[in-house]
């Protein structure tokens, strides 16, 4: 695997470690994250890092086979240029129902390097 979309792979897990690491004190809760605005905008800026890392990769491997990758350049593109339409629970389904998949879905790549 080309080291460049390696690192970014990289740059991915540890965005979503981060993410999983905010909850790790706090419960998972949707009233918590809405309420808690550096909460907010730390998972924002994770899913910023994400985007630009998928971003990147497609750039390099047009092909490389990220599940959604254009929904989460699409995602990351919002959060930076339209950050006053961002939705709460939008960003919350996100982390609840997508940043797992993506998760299990960068350790696969990690793990067959």
């Amino acid at each position: 695997m080309d080291e460049r979309i390696l690192k970014w792979l990289y740059d991915i897990q540890g965005a979503i470690i981060e993410i999983e690491y905010y909850f790790s004190t706090l419960p998972k809760d949707f009233d918590q994250y809405k309420s808690n605005i550096l909460l907010k905008r730390a998972i924002e800026r994770d899913l910023e890092i994400i985007g630009e890392a998928v971003n990147r990769i497609l750039k390099k491997d047009p092909a490389f086979p990220i599940d959604h990758a254009k929904k989460i350049i699409g995602l990351r593109n919002q959060i930076v240029h339209a950050y006053d339409n961002i939705s709460d629970e939008i960003v919350w389904a996100i982390v609840i129902k997508h940043i797992p998949l993506l998760k299990a879905e960068v350790d696969i790549f990690l793990s067959n390097r």
